[in-house]
């Protein structure tokens, strides 16, 4: 039966895990709320959680595949007897099975530039508040080179320029890799997250 934890919030919580295990404590206290969806109101930190990716079945696969740290495998028939009228499309190698609903946000995926700009314009226009501190974590699968990184820095730099309220970092996660960007000074840091943190990180989101 497929864990009532891997829902909508699922990537927001597998978000929170990840930056407070790679980055530390400034992430500690994060909180999974709405608008935006990660929230620490002590110091007034506000991290919106989105998916730049292709929509396409293979590629969901294996995000969630290198999510979980584990291999991908399709459902067969004799699973699929087991499930209920709303179907699953895939599932994970230890037998969870991820859902069509699940799987259909996806659709909501749009390419990396497209997102960046959508995301940029609501905070300017105070749909996630008035946090003192604005984060943007964007999953994709886009295998993004060092030059590509620094092209979505300078995009996102000259973008708020003329921002009232901006984001000052951009997590960019290719789930094997996380770079932190920070967005004032146009530094950024790569991290190599290990397959067994990944497992963790899935683990402890649907719980």
């Amino acid at each position: 039966m497929l864990n009532p934890k891997f829902d909508t919030c699922f990537f927001e919580r597998y978000a929170m895990v990840s930056l407070a295990t790679l980055l530390g404590e400034h992430y500690a206290n994060l909180v999974n709320r709405d608008r935006p969806d990660l929230q620490d109101e002590s110091q007034s930190l506000g991290i919106e959680v989105t998916r730049a990716i292709r929509e396409n079945k293979n590629v969901a696969n294996a995000l969630v595949n290198e999510m979980a740290g584990e291999d991908v495998k399709e459902v067969n028939a004799e699973d699929l007897r087991h499930i209920n009228q709303s179907g699953y499309a895939y599932g994970l190698g230890d037998g969870t099975l991820i859902g069509r609903n699940e799987y259909d946000f996806w659709s909501l995926a749009l390419p990396l530039k497209r997102i960046l700009e959508i995301k940029m314009d609501k905070v300017n226009n105070g749909f996630y508040g008035d946090f003192n501190e604005f984060g943007l974590f964007v999953f994709t699968k886009e295998d993004l080179d060092l030059d590509q990184i620094k092209q979505t820095i300078a995009f996102m730099q000259e973008k708020q320029a003329f921002q009232n309220r901006i984001y000052s970092h951009v997590f960019i996660s290719q789930i094997q890799t996380l770079f932190d960007c920070d967005l004032e000074t146009g530094h950024y840091r790569k991290i190599k997250v290990s397959k067994e943190q990944r497992r963790s990180f899935y683990e402890q989101s649907i719980q």
